[in-house]
C-alpha cells in the first residue's frame, strides 16, 4: 500500500501559508492514484520524532502494511538532519521506497550527499527562524511592550498599546488578598483560608473558575507585577515544545535565566511596596506560622526557635508522672531529619504566659512598640545565623562532590558508575535546595524593616486589642495578635528573646 505523509506546524501555517490539503494533493499527483493511506500531523513541530501520525506510519511500516511512502519534502519528515537520517535508514532497511515531490531520493553516494545537504539546510533554516523570532521578541520587550496576554490577575491586556491596564474589579480582589494576608483577621488565616474565603464569596478566578486554590493565592502574593515590576525573558522554555510527546522522566524543565537577562516592563502598581515586602516576610514563614490546627493547639506554634542549635520548637504533650503536660521542644524524631536538636524543652504554660505578657504590654503601651522596633535594629537578625550555617553546608556539599569525582577517576576496580551518578545527583539536588534556601534568607535579610509601615500594622493590632478588651480575647484572637507583632522567639537556657517585624 502507498502511504502519504504530510505535516504542518501552527507557526508555518500562520507565517508561510503551508496547507495540508495542498501537500496531500501534490503527493497524490506524484502517486498517480487516490488509493493511498494518509498520515497527517496537524500543528506538530518537526523538531521531534514522537508525532502521532509519524509514529503510526513507522508502526505500519514495521508490520509490512506499507510498501511506498510519498512526502512533499524531507523537512516534512523532520527539521533535524539526524532525525531524517534515522527515519530514512529505518525505511531503507525494510525495503520501503521513499519518494519526495520536491526532489528525488536515491541510495547512491551522490543521492545521500544531496539528501543530507537538504536536511542540514532545513535544520539551519529552523534554527535561524527560532533565533530571529527570539531576537524580535526580546527587542520588542526592551521597548517596554508586553509580548502577549499573560493572564495576570488584576490586569487586562491592551492589544493596541501592548500594555497592561488595571482591571478595577480584579485589582480590588488583589488588594483584599494582600490585606487578608498581612493584617490581623480571626476569620481568614493563611493561603488556604484566603482561597476558601474567595471561593465561598463566588469570586471567579482569571480563567472564570469558581474554585480558588492556595497555590493561585500564593502566586498572586509573590507576583512583583503588583508593585509595578513585570519581567519578560525570565524563563527559558527551549525544548519544552515536545514535552507532551515525551515520557515524564524525559521532559525538558523550564529554567530560570540569569537575573541580568530579565527585561523589566513597568506596569501600573496595585499594591504599596512596603505592604508587598511585608507579605513576602510573612510568606517565607507561612508554612509553620499557619500550620493546620492540631488536636492540642499551642499559642506560640511556629514562632519558637532554639537559640543554640537553631531548630524550630514544636508543641507536644510530655508524660510527667502519668500526667500529660504541654511543652515545646526542638527534638526532631522524624526519619531523615537534618538536625535532631540539642534537646531543649520548655513548658508551654510558662513561655506562653511570658510572651503574652510582653505582647500585651506593647499593645497597652504603643510607645513601647516603637521602642521595640528601634531596639530590633540593634539585634543580629536570626537570618544571619542561618545564612552562615547554610553557606557552610553548601561548601561541604561542593567538597563532597569533588571528592566523589576524584575517587571515581582514581579507582582501578571500577566503582559502579550508576552508584556514582546517583550520589552525584543527590548531592547536586541538595546543593540546589541549599542555594534556594540561601537566596530566600538573603532576600529576607536585605528587606530592611520598614518602620513606618510596621508601625501602622501594629497600630491596627493595638486598636483591635483595645476594642476587644484583654479579658474578652479568645485563644485564636490572642494567637493572631501575637503573630501580628512577633516575628520570631529564640529560646536560650536562661533567657527568651522576642523579635518583632
Amino acid at each position: 500500500m502507498i502511504a502519504i505523509y504530510a505535516r504542518v506546524s501552527t507557526e508555518e501555517q500562520a507565517k508561510h501559508g503551508f496547507s495540508l490539503n495542498d501537500q496531500v494533493r501534490q503527493c497524490q499527483l506524484k502517486a498517480g492514484t487516490n488509493k493511498v493511506k494518509e498520515y497527517i500531523d496537524d500543528g506538530v513541530s518537526g523538531e521531534f520524532l514522537d508525532r502521532p501520525a509519524l509514529t503510526k506510519l513507522r508502526e505500519d511500516v514495521r508490520e509490512g502494511i506499507i510498501s511506498k511512502i510519498i512526502c512533499l519534502d524531507p523537512d516534512r519528515l523532520s527539521r533535524k538532519l539526524m532525525n531524517q537520517l534515522i527515519i530514512t535508514d529505518e525505511f531503507d532497511r525494510r525495503g520501503i521506497e521513499l519518494v519526495f515531490v520536491n526532489g528525488e531520493y536515491s541510495k547512491t553516494p551522490e543521492g545521500n550527499l544531496f539528501y543530507s545537504m537538504r536536511g542540514a539546510i532545513a535544520e539551519f533554516e529552523k534554527s535561524k527562524i527560532n533565533e530571529r523570532m527570539s531576537r524580535g521578541r526580546r527587542e520588542k520587550a526592551r521597548q517596554g511592550k508586553v509580548l502577549r496576554d499573560f493572564q495576570v490577575y488584576g490586569y487586562r491586556y491592551d492589544k493596541e498599546s501592548e500594555r497592561f491596564i488595571v482591571d478595577e474589579d480584579e485589582a480590588a480582589i488583589v488588594s483584599l488578598i494582600f490585606d487578608l494576608f498581612t493584617q490581623p483577621n480571626t476569620m481568614v488565616q493563611g493561603l488556604n483560608g484566603i482561597a476558601l474565603y474567595l471561593t465561598s464569596k463566588n469570586v471567579p478566578t482569571k480563567r472564570g473558575a469558581q474554585v480558588w486554590h492556595r497555590q493561585v493565592v500564593r502566586q498572586i502574593i509573590m507576583n512583583r507585577a503588583y508593585i509595578g515590576e513585570f519581567y519578560q525573558n525570565r524563563w527559558n522554555t527551549e525544548g519544552m515544545l515536545g514535552n507532551k510527546h515525551r515520557k515524564e522522566e524525559e521532559k525538558v524543565p523550564m529554567k530560570e535565566r540569569p537575573r541580568n537577562e530579565w527585561i523589566l516592563i513597568p506596569c501600573p502598581a496595585i499594591i504599596d511596596e512596603s505592604q508587598f515586602e511585608h507579605a513576602q516576610r510573612l510568606l517565607s514563614e507561612s508554612r509553620r506560622r499557619w500550620a493546620q490546627k492540631s488536636k492540642h493547639p499551642y499559642l506560640l506554634s511556629g514562632l519558637l526557635r532554639c537559640g543554640d542549635c537553631g531548630n524550630t520548637m514544636t508543641g507536644r504533650l510530655s508524660n510527667n508522672w502519668g500526667k500529660k503536660v504541654p511543652e515545646y521542644t526542638d527534638i526532631k524524631n522524624t526519619a531523615g531529619a537534618k538536625a535532631k536538636g540539642c534537646g531543649r524543652r520548655v513548658k508551654a504554660q510558662m513561655i506562653e504566659e511570658q510572651v503574652w505578657e510582653q505582647v500585651a504590654s506593647w499593645l497597652n503601651n504603643p510607645n513601647e512598640i516603637a521602642a521595640a522596633l528601634q531596639q530590633e535594629k540593634t539585634k543580629e537578625p536570626f537570618e544571619a545565623g542561618e545564612i552562615a550555617r547554610i553557606e557552610k553546608e553548601i561548601e561541604k556539599t561542593k567538597n563532597a562532590r569533588k571528592k566523589l569525582i576524584k575517587l571515581f577517576a582514581a579507582s582501578e576496580d571500577g566503582i559502579a558508575e550508576e552508584d556514582i551518578r546517583q550520589e552525584l545527583k543527590e548531592l547536586t539536588q541538595r546543593e540546589e535546595s541549599l542555594n534556594n534556601q540561601l537566596l530566600e534568607l538573603t532576600n529576607l535579610l536585605n528587606n530592611t524593616h520598614n518602620t513606618e509601615y510596621n508601625m501602622n500594622v501594629m497600630m491596627e493590632a493595638v486598636q483591635y486589642y483595645l476594642s476587644k478588651g484583654q479579658e474578652e480575647l479568645t485563644f485564636d484572637e490572642k494567637r493572631d495578635l501575637i503573630r501580628q507583632v512577633v516575628r520570631e522567639i529564640r529560646v536560650y537556657e536562661d533567657s527568651v528573646e522576642i523579635y518583632t517585624f
